[in-house]
C-alpha cells in the first residue's frame, strides 16, 4: 500500500476530539488541530451538559469489547448507541493520551510512540527514552512536548475563586509523571488509588463544581499485555471495570454527560522478527525504538536511504516501511509536523500477525508480551465512544 493510500480518519472522528468536545458541551471553548471545539462537539454529536465525566479505559478497543461483551453488561447494553472513533498513529498510550489532553496529533507533540531516540544519549551508545516512564533520561517532558494542553488554554478562563474547569483523577504515582506533564499539565490532579476510590473522587469533584472530570483506568491494558485479551484474566478485569462504570453512572449528578472511551485496542502477539538476528536489518542501523507493532528505525549518518530500501526488500509484505518524510506526507500524524523530526529515519509497521523487535536493546518482558498494539489494524485503531446524559 502506497503512503497516500493509508487510511486517515477525519479529525473530528478521532480520540483527539473527545476532550475539546466535552469541554465545549459545558460552554468552555478551546481550539486544537486547527479546529475550534464547537466543530469537534458537532462531529461527535454531543449534547449540552452541566458537567462531563470522561472515562478512558486503557486498552479496551471497540472490537475487543464487542467480542467479549458478555463480561461487560453495562457497556454491552449500550453498544448499539456507541460510536466508533479512531485513536492515534501509533495506536499507543503515550501518543493517544497526549492527543486527548492537547487535542493535537503526534506530528505536533513529538509523542510518536512508546519510545524514541533520546537525543541526549551519547552518539557512541544511543538509547531510547520511554515516553510513558521517562526514566534514565535528562530530558524535560515539557520541552519535548511544547504544545499547550487544553488545561493550559483554560487558565485565563478560570474565574477568580471558581472551581477548576477540568480535573484529572488517577493513582498518585501518575500525578507528576512525565506523561502527565506532556498530556495534562495544568489540570488539577486528584489522587485516588482503587477503581471505587476513583469513582468516588469523580462524583465529588463534579458535585463541587468542576466542569469536566477525566478518570483514567489502566488495569485492562496491563492484564492484556500479560495474558492476552482473550484470556480469563482479561475478562475478569473487564468485569471489574464494567461494574464500577455502572456505579459511576448511578451516582453522577443529574445533567452530567458520561463519556467512556479508550486509547487503543489490542491484538495477539504474532511471529516476531528479531532485528538482532538478521544482519541485513542491523546494517546501517544505530537504534530500533517504538514498539513491535510500530518500530522507529534510526540510521547511521548517510545510511537512511539504503536502510529503507533494504528493510523493504527483507520485510516484503510483512510490514509497511515508510521514510520519515512519507510518514509526514501520509497524514497519519496530522498536518502539523513541527515535531516530526524526533521520529525514526524510517518506520516499520507490521501486518497483522507480525511484530518487529530488537533483542539487543529491548527488555525480556517486552519480548514476552502476549497482547500488543501500536499498529494500523482496525483491531488496534478502533475505540468506543459511549455518550450518555444522566437524567
Amino acid at each position: 500500500m502506497a503512503p497516500s493510500e493509508l487510511p486517515v480518519p477525519h479529525p473530528g472522528r478521532q480520540l483527539r476530539a473527545v476532550l475539546p468536545a466535552a469541554l465545549d458541551a459545558t460552554g468552555v471553548t478551546t481550539s486544537s488541530a486547527d479546529r475550534d471545539s464547537a466543530r469537534d462537539r458537532a462531529d461527535l454529536g454531543l449534547p449540552e451538559a452541566t458537567s462531563v465525566c470522561v472515562v478512558l479505559i486503557d486498552g479496551l478497543g471497540l472490537r475487543q469489547l464487542a467480542e467479549r461483551s458478555g463480561h461487560a453488561p453495562f457497556l454491552r447494553s449500550r453498544l448499539p448507541q456507541t460510536q466508533t472513533l479512531s485513536t492515534t498513529t501509533p495506536s499507543t498510550t503515550a501518543t493517544a493520551l497526549t492527543a486527548l489532553g492537547t487535542g493535537e496529533l503526534g506530528g505536533a507533540t513529538g509523542m510518536l510512540g512508546y519510545s524514541l531516540l533520546d537525543p541526549m544519549s551519547p552518539s557512541h551508545r544511543p538509547s531510547a527514552v520511554s515516553l510513558v516512564g521517562w526514566r534514565d533520561t535528562t530530558l524535560d517532558p515539557r520541552t519535548w512536548q511544547p504544545r499547550p494542553t487544553l488545561a493550559e488554554q483554560l487558565r485565563e478562563q478560570r474565574s477568580e475563586g471558581g472551581s477548576m474547569a477540568v480535573a484529572q483523577i488517577g493513582p498518585a504515582k501518575f500525578a507528576s509523571s512525565g506523561l502527565t506533564l506532556c498530556a495534562f499539565r495544568g489540570m488539577e490532579y486528584v489522587a485516588a488509588e482503587s477503581m471505587s476510590d476513583r469513582v468516588e473522587a469523580a462524583v465529588r469533584v463534579l458535585r463541587g463544581g468542576t466542569r469536566v472530570a477525566y478518570l483514567y483506568w489502566s488495569e485492562v491494558d496491563h492484564v492484556g499485555h500479560a495474558h492476552g485479551w482473550r484470556s480469563t484474566e482479561w475478562g475478569e478485569e473487564v468485569e471489574r471495570v464494567d461494574a464500577e462504570l455502572a456505579v459511576l453512572a448511578r451516582r453522577l449528578p443529574r445533567g452530567t454527560l458520561l463519556l467512556v472511551t479508550a486509547d487503543h485496542g489490542m491484538v495477539d502477539a504474532g511471529e516476531r522478527i528479531d532485528v538482532a538476528e538478521d544482519p541485513r536489518l542491523t546494517a546501517g542501523v544505530k537504534l530500533v525504538a517504538g514498539e513491535e507493532r510500530f518500530a522507529h528505525v534510526y540510521c547511521q549518518a548517510g545510511e537512511a536511504e539504503s536502510v529503507t530500501a533494504r528493510w523493504r526488500a527483507v520485510l516484503g509484505d510483512r510490514a509497511q516501511v515508510l521514510s520519515r518524510a512519507e510518514l509526514g506526507a501520509s497524514g497519519l500524524v496530522g498536518s502539523d509536523l513541527s515535531r516530526l523530526s524526533v521520529a525514526g529515519d524510517l518506520v516499520a509497521i507490521p501486518a497483522l500477525g507480525w511484530g518487529i523487535v530488537d533483542s539487543r536493546s529491548q527488555p525480556a518482558r517486552a519480548l514476552a508480551m502476549k497482547g500488543v498494539h501500536g499498529g494500523l489494524s482496525p483491531e488496534e485503531l478502533e475505540v468506543p465512544l459511549l455518550a450518555e446524559l444522566i437524567s
